[in-house]
């Protein structure tokens, strides 16, 4: 794979975002018209109650050339969780998808917790309006966490494959408590589920990326695509701790690739992209997004500060292996 990078195209700072949101645009996410594509990315307000942040849903209208920005949401796309609720404290990410005559969404909704900062699972929710907004159809999850991945599930891609949905997602194995960012630190893998109606899923039961830098490794938000009958991944990987103040043990972009979407091979060397030095995205590289549009094949991704001051894009030039 080799891609050539078009720049960042959006700045949450440059524009005035709904539901009080400043900065961060992170996990661009698209979803495809005739003319132009809504990117959807989850922005942040501040909660006045306590000074945290919620993370909410916008989006921002381009068009094809990603040039132009045609229109900003301007209203709520999707509220946030009742009391209690799974996503009562944000939604990062969100995972739209075109089913036939419907548009899914796959949201990832955080609540806050007392010993460790945060717990997630995937919610599920519907549009009537092209999506500009959308209705959940429940206050609980779809996929949560289970006996053997007992937290932090999240981060779901769904794609419809040979008429059977596919869900990468990532679930948490351990919270490391003592570690140089003196609070609990997380850690996370990508797995994988298989659903007949995008709803009822059966999970796979496994770790399907292998670690590149240790056991303690963090995996997320997988993407894949299906390019030349083989399956490519793109995910972001980092170290449990330390990551906020060394950029060496910040978010990188993983590669893997699949001919049957059960084995994977994880091959980083021919991502075909890295960090620029001197860049908006010289110290990171997170979050990325692969889609085709007309023609072409895309990476949607953050840089510094985990998508602060937006997300840029890559086309891909060569996918010969």
């Amino acid at each position: 794979m080799k891609w050539k990078k078009l720049g960042k195209i959006f700045d949450p700072s440059e524009h005035k975002l709904a539901d009080n949101c400043v900065e961060f645009a992170q996990s661009p996410q698209t979803l495809m018209f005739d003319d132009f594509v809504r990117i959807y990315f989850s922005t942040r307000e501040k909660d006045e109650n306590n000074g945290k942040y919620l993370s909410r849903v916008s989006f921002v209208d381009m068009d094809k050339n990603f040039k132009n920005i045609i229109k900003v949401a301007d209203k709520t796309v999707i509220k946030l969780g009742g009391l209690g609720c799974f996503d009562e404290h944000g939604i990062f990410p969100i995972n739209v998808l075109r089913d036939k005559n419907r548009i899914l969404a796959y949201t990832c909704g955080w609540s806050r917790r007392v010993s460790v900062s945060v717990e997630t699972s995937t919610g599920f929710a519907e549009s009537n309006d092209d999506g500009l907004t959308f209705q959940k159809n429940g206050d609980g999850p779809i996929l949560s966490s289970s006996l053997h991945e007992p937290f932090l599930v999240g981060d779901s891609f769904v794609c419809n494959f040979n008429g059977k949905y596919h869900m990468w997602y990532i679930y948490g194995v351990r919270w490391i408590e003592n570690t140089v960012d003196d609070s609990p630190a997380r850690v996370y893998k990508i797995g994988h589920a298989v659903s007949d109606d995008g709803i009822d899923w059966k999970k796979e039961g496994r770790q399907i990326i292998s670690d590149k830098l240790n056991s303690d490794e963090c995996q997320a938000l997988p993407t894949v695509i299906f390019l030349n009958n083989r399956y490519h991944m793109y995910f972001c990987y980092r170290y449990a701790s330390g990551f906020r103040k060394d950029r060496e043990r910040g978010y990188r972009l993983g590669y893997a690739y699949s001919d049957d979407l059960i084995n994977w091979t994880r091959d980083d060397a021919n991502s075909g992209i890295d960090v620029t030095e001197g860049s908006w995205d010289s110290d990171m590289m997170c979050y990325p997004h692969i889609f085709h549009c007309d023609d072409k094949v895309y990476l949607l991704y953050n840089g510094n500060e985990f998508g602060r001051f937006g997300f840029g894009i890559a086309v891909l030039e060569s996918d010969k292996n």
